[in-house]
């Protein structure tokens, strides 16, 4: 995606959010989904959880009452681009599942690229910016926190609404 498509698909997104209101953001993979959310202002990013998927119905009776209980008014979920910047298999499967997602839930949602979001975690751990994670505890939550402060920065960036 180029950068002026991006801009004009977070303005869009930006412009048809209420003033008030969480988003909550979804690091999704084939075996878990991490969720990051915002407080109600939209200023605060909070790593929340990561849970095991288990078929959608379940996941989304799962990110239900996650919305229901943070008061969200918008998805945000991570779009694997490759390097390049182009969509490849992933990518394409994480547009299918945002859609899904997005209707089951009935909310508006944003694909923000992830691109190098794990990364960022790992090296913020290394760093000690965040808590070491036992061995084998999943660190997707972290990655969705990543997600979820970069599209807060595109949609600031594409105009006052957020």
């Amino acid at each position: 995606m180029s950068p002026e498509a991006s801009t004009s698909a977070a303005a869009a997104f930006a412009a048809g959010l209420p003033a008030t209101g969480s988003l909550l953001a979804l690091d999704v993979s084939k075996r878990r989904i991490g969720l990051a959310g915002t407080d109600p202002e939209r200023r605060l990013v909070t790593a929340l959880s990561t849970f095991e998927r288990r078929g959608l119905a379940a996941d989304t009776a799962h990110l239900s009452a996650v919305v229901r209980e943070r008061g969200v008014v918008a998805l945000v979920l991570g779009l694997p681009l490759n390097m390049d910047g182009s969509e490849g298999p992933r990518a394409r499967s994480a547009r299918d599942t945002a859609q899904n997602l997005a209707r089951a839930l009935d909310l508006p949602h944003f694909l923000q690229d992830e691109r190098l979001t794990t990364e960022a975690v790992r090296q913020a751990i290394a760093e000690g910016r965040l808590a070491r994670p036992k061995p084998g505890a999943a660190i997707d939550h972290f990655a969705a926190a990543v997600i979820l402060e970069d599209a807060l920065r595109a949609l600031r960036a594409a105009g006052p609404v957020c």
